[in-house]
């Protein structure tokens, strides 16, 4: 049989280049998705390399600053072990390590709270606690009177306690009933198994006297948002 022959029978030898006009190759489907993943790939690099640049930044602009090792009562000194070093990427209005020697040897104005950072005007000439129209008030709370894991910041009203044996007049009855809403600024844990803790709470100085002789005095907590006492 003659080649042309086979080439007139429409057979073709695999492989073999064909005589017709020049076709333009195909991409098939498995090489555009090549394509595909080149360009994907492309873009990962390219968002890596943002990416990495945005982090670079952030990571420029962290500074070291000083924060509250421990709590400070308002007017103490602030002492060197009051404070320790932590790198934040800090906003303006906290103090830098930088400048840790003009803060030491001052007073706390305001009770400072340990973790929390210091801030410029966190100290001073003299303490500006309690704040005008307020006075502190330590109250011996017995066990059972105040929740176990009260802390520092949170509202509360002090009420009195169970009312003692024997008749009361009228007018200490209604003192009884009278409770004194104010913000716990320090909690001092009992000095032996079973005693009372002394908790300290910030109250109209119109109510100190009052909140001062209750007896058996009871600590209850308030909603962050509410004014009303029990």
């Amino acid at each position: 049989m003659s080649s042309s022959a086979v080439k007139g029978g429409g057979f073709q030898v695999p492989g073999a280049r064909g005589s017709g006009p020049e076709q333009r190759p195909v991409v098939t489907g498995a090489r555009r998705r090549r394509l595909g993943w080149v360009w994907a790939g492309l873009g990962a690099v390219v968002v890596s390399a943002v990416g990495f640049t945005l982090v670079a930044q952030a990571v420029g602009e962290r500074e070291q600053v000083l924060v509250l090792a421990r709590d400070v009562p308002a007017g103490r000194l602030l002492k060197p072990g009051d404070l320790r070093v932590v790198e934040v990427a800090a906003d303006a209005g906290v103090v830098p390590l930088a400048d840790r020697d003009t803060v030491l040897g001052r007073q706390a104005r305001v009770p400072l709270v340990a973790g929390s950072l210091l801030a410029p005007g966190q100290v001073g000439a003299r303490a500006d606690f309690p704040p005008k129209g307020f006075s502190q008030v330590a109250l011996a709370v017995e066990p059972g009177g105040a929740p176990p894991d009260l802390a520092r910041g949170e509202r509360v009203a002090v009420l009195p306690g169970p009312a003692g044996a024997g008749a009361v007049s009228d007018e200490a009855e209604e003192k009884a009933v009278s409770a004194v809403a104010g913000t716990v600024t320090g909690v001092r844990a009992a000095e032996s198994a079973g005693g009372p803790r002394v908790v300290t709470v910030l109250v109209e100085t119109g109510a100190a006297r009052r909140a001062a002789q209750l007896e058996h005095p009871r600590v209850v907590v308030l909603p962050a948002q509410g004014r009303e006492a029990p």
